[in-house]
């Protein structure tokens, strides 16, 4: 079978040859840089030649294949290579077939080059812009861009290095700073080097044509993703639609092109947001994109094919990419969804993933979506300073409002910390001076991958007097760092508890044990009292969360104490009666009931709602209890049930002999709720 002869350089070209490879159609790819083989992937019908070819070349390299047809889907403004490709075709009777690709209009905003019929509308758009201006239209047109001071003060003006030139350049209140005085030609490297020496933004010039080095400004834009301003006419691109090259080549090769209407939505982490911490993979992603989302911060030097916008969660985008689907403006396109940092590292990717996936998996939306990972600051920072953090713990205080970080880090040796702004580093260093934790040394980066970024050495004092503005990510040794303890075992007389009653050492410990706690467990602490129960369990883990659940007010200021004392933060203490404080409460895995205060069928009907396959632990200490538990379980399908009874006594000195007092009785009842055919009755009304 006769080939298709392909040559690349857009994302049309990179779509067309996906659709030949789907109809199971043979074809050669031409691209001119490794990068463009990059993006065009892998497929067995599809070979790359790579290296760019003149007039000669290409029409040698034709003669010497058996090609049914030629698409060009090279850049429209590649005027020279559009028409190598042409002239190589003189003489055969090989079909060429133009991709046309849209490139912004006047007044339109979406591309990178923007066509205007006169000077005072491109002058009015131009304030509509932002960043450094290179205006290459020649000194007599100064006044259309100069009325505006704020226009005119944004101005890099090149002119002929002549006296004339200057001088319509004073007269326009162009400084001496602003005026570039230069001879042309000038090539696309001069063009290029400018445009990144004056950090421009946006490239003005006429449509003058290759005389007029009109072709170098429009490749220095390109490879430096700035937009192009173009005055007066210019040849609109001869060439059809891309659905319509598709029905051409299919009629060619009796086959039928199905060009995809699905878009490929790409989340990707940008790492910590400076020109040179994307990944390979993610640079050609970004720079291939037709949409672009993500933080203003991280989105405002790529300019992609149509638009950007500074949307980074699902509420936002998801309208947005119906609405775009639904009015056919991109039914194949490729969207990029840019996070900070890592996708799988404290990042908003993984939620925006799922709802994708909801929206994809309902019909919603037409789409497919892959996740393309980044680099960490903590990865970063490791490297900077020469750590190692396979064996350091990492905690997130990026946008979050976190009360006592010295607790994150009084068990660990070695400590990552995620942050924002100065803000974020004060409070550590207050929070690990209030715990005593003066020893502790701080490495703080600032603003990684940035050039402004640096290393700080600190100590807990200096940390509160931080206050340049910008990224922070810590690094925290801690030399005296308390091993955390495996087993609950805290003696009664540690814990602040006046007059409120306490579930006892030994009960607490066989109580939780009963539990059966696993990692990712969610644990509720059901009339919390002291919060001796929620202590225990959260200070098995930082990753264990526990929600202390308690109506009484002092008993609530207990727990709080006692959570500030043991350094807890995963403990959220919750002031309200059972069952009506579950309700916004995240599912739990596991619950102790301490108390009910006499509304237990309520609380286990709430808590099998909420998960009807949960571990239960309950603490009774009179008959009447245990007796209202079994008729109750009795209603509820469980499994696994036990009940143990536990006497203790301890011993007390008395002169020199020791007596043994007993402790009151309680009894520990311990069951799995497991999904029965039929859910227990509604309790009936208080």
């Amino acid at each position: 079978m006769k080939e298709i002869l392909l040559f690349a350089g857009t994302t049309e070209g990179r779509k067309l040859s996906e659709c030949l490879s789907a109809a199971g159609i043979p074809h050669t790819v031409c691209v001119a840089t490794e990068y463009g083989e990059i993006t065009m992937g892998e497929h067995p019908l599809a070979k790359i030649r790579r290296g760019r070819m003149d007039r000669r070349e290409m029409a040698e390299w034709i003669r010497q294949g058996d090609f049914m047809a030629v698409a060009d889907a090279t850049h429209p403004y590649a005027e020279e290579v559009t028409d190598n490709i042409r002239a190589a075709l003189e003489g055969t009777d090989i079909p060429y077939i133009r991709i046309k690709r849209e490139t912004g209009g006047a007044g339109k905003r979406g591309g990178r080059i923007f066509r205007f019929d006169t000077l005072e509308a491109c002058a009015a758009e131009l304030e509509k812009t932002e960043g450094n201006i290179l205006l290459t239209t020649g000194s007599k047109d100064l006044g259309a861009f100069c009325a505006s001071e704020k226009l005119r003060e944004r101005l890099y003006v090149r002119v002929l290095p002549g006296l004339e030139s200057l001088r319509l350049c004073m007269e326009q209140g162009i400084s001496g700073k602003q005026i570039l005085a230069l001879q042309g030609p000038f090539t696309a490297e001069m063009n290029e080097a400018m445009i990144r020496q004056y950090r421009i933004q946006c490239l003005v010039t006429k449509a003058s044509g290759r005389t007029g080095g009109y072709q170098a400004k429009l490749e220095a834009a390109e490879k430096t993703g700035i937009s192009v301003f173009v005055v007066g006419s210019h040849e609109e691109d001869p060439g059809c639609s891309f659905q319509e090259a598709c029905k051409k080549i299919g009629q060619l090769c009796g086959k039928k092109l199905a060009p995809r209407d699905r878009m490929e939505i790409l989340l990707a982490g940008a790492g910590m947001g400076g020109e040179n911490s994307l990944t390979e993979e993610v640079r050609l992603a970004v720079e291939s994109a037709d949409l672009l989302f993500g933080s203003e911060r991280l989105i405002s030097r790529f300019h992609p094919r149509i638009e950007k916008k500074p949307y980074y969660q699902a509420e936002q985008i998801l309208p947005y990419l119906k609405e775009m689907q639904e009015s056919l403006s991109l039914e194949n396109g490729r969207v990029v969804v840019l996070f900070s940092g890592d996708t799988g590292f404290y990042s908003g990717c993984k939620s925006l993933y799922r709802e994708l996936l909801a929206e994809i998996r309902g019909g919603g939306l037409s789409a497919d979506v892959r996740i393309l990972p980044g680099i960490s600051s903590v990865a970063c920072l490791a490297a900077c300073i020469g750590e190692s953090y396979q064996d350091a713990v990492v905690f997130s205080m990026h946008g979050r409002k976190v009360s006592d970080p010295a607790g994150w880090i009084a068990g660990n040796r070695k400590t990552f910390l995620l942050m924002s702004g100065p803000e974020d580093v004060r409070n550590l260093g207050s929070a690990l001076l209030e715990a005593g934790m003066s020893r502790c040394r701080i490495l703080a980066g600032f603003q990684l991958s940035y050039q402004e970024q640096r290393i700080l050495d600190l100590t807990p004092e200096e940390c509160c007097g931080v206050r340049e503005e910008g990224l922070y990510t810590c690094f925290v040794e801690n030399p005296c760092a308390v091993q955390r303890e495996l087993t609950p075992g805290k003696a009664d007389g540690e814990f602040i508890r006046e007059k409120v009653p306490m579930t006892k050492a030994e009960v607490r410990e066989v109580s939780i044990c009963k539990l059966k706690l696993r990692q990712g467990a969610v644990v509720y602490d059901i009339g919390s009292g002291t919060g001796s129960v929620a202590v225990e369990i959260a200070g098995l883990s930082g990753d264990i969360p526990v929600y202390a659940i308690e109506r009484r007010e002092e008993a609530v200021r207990l727990i709080k104490a006692n959570r500030e004392k043991f350094r807890l933060p995963n403990i959220q203490v919750i002031a309200a009666e059972a069952p009506e404080g579950f309700v916004n409460l995240p599912v739990p895995t596991h619950a102790f009931i301490g108390g009910s205060g006499g509304r237990l069928r309520e609380i286990l009907a709430a808590l099998y709602q909420k998960n009807p396959e949960m571990r239960v632990v309950i603490n009774a200490v009179s008959l009447e209890t245990i007796c209202e538990i079994r008729d109750i379980l009795s209603q509820f399908p469980v499994k696994n049930p036990e009940t143990v009874q536990l006497q203790v006594s301890r011993a007390k000195q008395a002169g020199e002999h020791h007596l043994m007092l007993a402790e009151n009785p309680v009894w520990i009842c311990a069951f799995d709720f497991c999904a029965g055919e039929s859910d227990p009755e509604e309790p009936e009304a208080r």
